[in-house]
């Protein structure tokens, strides 16, 4: 069995790794402004919008007006989702109002707007019982391509930032957006959800049927217009299911082959911006170390949540069960699928899921709580994952300029006092917030209140897990927490734009001021950023900044409470 699950996690990294390659350099093109294949299709579009938008092709933005076009275009995506989702009840199609017991309410609603226009799909409802058809295929669908695209966009121009020299300019917000979602985002989702329809995944605005069951009882069973949200929710890295359940939902999952795609819709673009990273910088070698360094971590943390999970249970050997702990799991996907999914999904910024990660044993839950404490740097979101492994480059290089008694440099671009403080702040913002509302929440009245029957270290878990996975963008939750509450509403969606604009505001302010520098000649005395000991040393480094963060945390939480079973 052993056998057959590393089999299975080493076949989906092989895939990745393999496709890392044509896909990023296919993005270094689209970018780049170079010729494609779907140039003779998409280029007439292209302009049409343009000229809409009143948009100049050739014109180009500092580091601070890409940053507020970024953040404009985000702000007016959430106010618009709020507006419809506050008025999603006049809509037509259904589902009939019966079935949605669960109220909009408006902080519900902002909640809602902000998770979406983030890329975070933090979700403290069920879609089933909350949302309109036109809600899901219209507001939902629509922040998927535009706040991945966003994303994307904001990652290019961080990857122009390093590769420029003497240029004011990193791009234009407008334009690269335009490019993300016509030339990347779109063409993947139709073809793919083309596929999950023929594997059985509903595209309908049928109302709910009732079914009547062996034993008697009926049984209602959700339709809707699901395949339109199911491909695009992980390719834009979002991952909001429109159920519930998410991925557990034989309607969003069906098949292994529909499972299977969705985990590389997660992994292959961010994987793949590593490749672009290197092509646009003129320094492949220095991408694919990234990418080495990603893929570490990555079977690291696949290695200690397959050994939580896969082991008997201790507490339960009482009862003298065979196999490992299969609560909150489907059994259709077992061990091997719900660990793999666990660690891609929190790698990859997406929230989706096809286990209750509630259910899982301390050490297992708590390998995608670090995966996202680490702030997406493993494969990462859709564009923010480059910046994520970058500024953890940076740190590296920086202490290794220390031991070589250099001025730190990487790709030729000095890392002085003042790229340094921009990088200590981006590596102290996510402790800041997450450790900060996570103390209130345990300190207030309404906080402690949505933990419910959980208290002690799991509870401690379930609230530091809430905000890690807001501020990573991520939105996935131990399901336990009641978290729609005008407090969980309000702080977790605190969270979600400090991780969203906070962490972007300083990496494209760090894009601005090296593409304004020269580039330093490659000497003999200079640290290397192209080599396997460099990959080493980003390796260290990922592990000393997470512990000295966040352990104390993880100490009291996941590690209390595996030493109590």
């Amino acid at each position: 069995m052993m056998l057959a699950r590393w089999l299975e996690y080493l076949a989906f990294l092989a895939i990745v790794v393999a496709l890392a390659k044509p896909a990023g350099l296919y993005l270094a093109r689209v970018f780049e402004g170079q010729p494609t294949w779907l140039d003779p299709v998409l280029r007439p579009v292209e302009s049409l919008i343009y000229a809409v938008l009143g948009v100049r092709r050739g014109d180009e933005m500092s580091a601070g007006v890409y940053f507020c076009s970024f953040a404009l275009f985000s702000l007016l995506g959430a106010l618009a989702l709020f507006a419809l989702l506050m008025l999603q009840m006049a809509l037509p199609a259904g589902p009939a109002d019966k079935y949605l017991t669960t109220p909009m309410t408006p902080d519900l609603a902002l909640n809602t707007a902000i998770s979406f226009a983030t890329t975070t799909t933090w979700q403290a409802y069920a879609g089933e019982s909350t949302m309109r058809y036109l809600s899901q295929a219209v507001g939902l669908v629509s922040q998927n391509f535009l706040a991945g695209g966003a994303g994307l966009a904001v990652g290019v121009a961080f990857i122009r930032g390093l590769a420029r020299t003497h240029s004011p300019t990193i791009g234009n917000f407008w334009v690269d957006l335009v490019r993300a979602v016509l030339w990347v985002l779109l063409p993947i989702a139709l073809v793919g959800g083309v596929i999950l329809m023929w594997q059985g995944v509903p595209m309908n605005f049928a109302g709910y049927t009732q079914a009547h069951t062996l034993e008697g009882p009926s049984q209602t069973i959700a339709q809707g217009p699901v395949a339109a949200l199911e491909l695009i929710k992980n390719l834009g890295t979002n991952g909001g299911g429109f159920f519930n359940v998410n991925g557990a939902h034989p309607y969003e999952n069906p098949t292994p082959l529909v499972g299977f795609l969705a985990l590389l819709a997660i992994a292959v673009l961010p994987a793949s911006l590593t490749v672009t990273f290197g092509q646009m910088t003129g320094r492949p070698r220095a991408g694919w170390v990234l990418l080495g360094a990603m893929v570490a971590l990555f079977v690291g943390g696949l290695a200690v949540c397959d050994q939580a999970e896969a082991a008997r249970p201790e507490h339960l050997a009482a009862l003298h069960l065979v196999g490992g702990n299969m609560e909150g799991k489907e059994t259709r996907f077992g061990v091997a699928d719900s660990v793999l999914t666990a660690v891609v999904t929190s790698n990859g910024a997406t929230g989706s899921y096809d286990a209750m990660h509630d259910s899982f044993e301390p050490l297992g839950v708590m390998v995608p709580l670090v995966n996202m404490l680490l702030g997406e740097i493993i494969f990462g979101g859709l564009g923010t994952g480059i910046y994520g492994i970058v500024m953890i480059a940076l740190v590296a290089v920086f202490l290794g300029g220390l031991m070589i008694g250099r001025t730190p440099a990487y790709l030729g671009k000095r890392v002085t006092a003042s790229e340094t403080k921009l990088v200590a702040l981006y590596m102290l913002l996510t402790p800041l917030v997450v450790m900060c509302l996570s103390a209130i929440a345990l300190v207030a009245k309404d906080g402690l209140a949505g933990i419910g029957t959980n208290p002690g270290p799991h509870g401690l878990t379930e609230v530091i897990y809430a905000y890690a996975s807001s501020m990573a963008n991520n939105g996935q939750t131990m399901a336990s927490l009641n978290a729609n509450s005008l407090f969980y509403n309000a702080t977790t969606g605190v969270a979600m734009l400090a991780g969203r604009f906070g962490l972007a505001g300083l990496a494209l302010a760090l894009a601005g001021r090296f593409a304004a520098q020269g580039r330093l000649a490659t000497t003999s005395g200079a640290l290397p950023s192209d080599t396997v000991s460099f990959g080493v040393l980003v390796l260290a480094v990922v592990i000393i900044v997470g512990a000295l963060n966040f352990f104390p945390a993880l100490a009291l939480g996941p590690v209390v409470e595996a030493l109590q079973r």
